[in-house]
């Protein structure tokens, strides 16, 4: 292998959160993991304005180069005061396909907004749109979907379930597909936050999935890598003024996208217990 493979091998580690050699201790494998209690939020963490939590989530999330953000744009200035206006569900998904700030939209086929019931209890955030996403304009969709649908159905979830207690909501931070499949960039975090929380405001849900690191990373508008926010639970609170006149907390847990497991099999055995601590977490609550 060249230099540039092996640059490219530990990049492809990075971004699937893969960033400790070794743990402190030893790990057994075929033990039942500990059930962490829930994690609350950080009462020093203040609110802050719309674009600047955009900024800050953008570049906590890591997703692409810094160079391409400076400061709020007029597109998320637009995005924030479109997203104060709107009342419901529906007139989000209207106001997000009349948006024409987020130039993604020019390359993509279909706009994926969400997919099952807007009043269940847990809503799903993927990161963005793939291939299959954008072409049936439903978010994970083909392979992916059928393995998050396995996924969910471990602990008896469903993105079709009738009970809401056990039906799952699901969407994407974005809702165009960037071209080629490539990740997310700080721009596009900036400019689609107001939306999505806003999104998250309206379902109310009782508890969040983050999938995937830069869905974790800019939500809980943190740097750290995957191995360090999932496997417990954490408070999500909107940062972003304007979106709720009474914001409160919601647990959240953070963990990997199908994609991901596809590519490495072998993180199947950390979503698993990422559901398990998941499960627990709704049966005391």
């Amino acid at each position: 292998m060249n230099a540039n493979a092996y640059i490219a091998a530990l990049q492809w580690h990075v971004d699937v959160g893969a960033t400790e050699a070794l743990e402190d201790t030893p790990v057994d494998a075929t033990a039942m993991p500990e059930i962490p209690r829930h994690e609350p939020a950080d009462a020093s963490q203040g609110r802050v304005t719309g674009g600047a939590q955009a900024n800050q989530s953008a570049s906590a999330a890591g997703l692409g180069a810094g160079s391409q953000v400076t400061g709020t744009s007029d597109a998320a200035k637009a995005a924030l005061a479109l997203a104060r206006e709107v009342d419901s569900v529906e007139s989000l998904r209207e106001a997000i396909a009349g948006f024409d700030g987020i130039p993604l939209k020019k390359t993509a086929t279909n706009m994926v907004f969400s997919d099952g019931n807007p009043e269940a209890k847990i809503m799903l955030i993927g990161e963005a749109p793939g291939a299959d996403e954008d072409r049936q304009g439903k978010p994970f969709a083909g392979a992916n979907g059928q393995l998050l649908d396995k996924i969910l159905g471990s602990i008896g979830l469903s993105r079709t379930a009738e009970d809401l207690e056990k039906a799952v909501y699901i969407t994407n931070i974005l809702n165009w597909r960037p071209p080629g499949g490539r990740s997310l960039n700080p721009a596009e975090i900036e400019v689609s936050l107001p939306f999505i929380e806003k999104h998250i405001a309206l379902v109310k849900p009782k508890v969040l999935i983050f999938c995937g690191g830069g869905t974790a990373k800019a939500l809980l508008n943190s740097s750290e890598g995957m191995s360090k926010l999932r496997g417990k639970m954490k408070d999500y609170k909107t940062l972003t003024d304007g979106l709720l006149d009474t914001p409160q907390a919601i647990p959240a847990i953070a963990t990997y996208t199908p994609e991901q497991l596809l590519l490495n099999p072998g993180q199947k055995r950390l979503v698993w217990q990422d559901m398990l601590r998941l499960q627990q977490f709704l049966l005391e609550n």
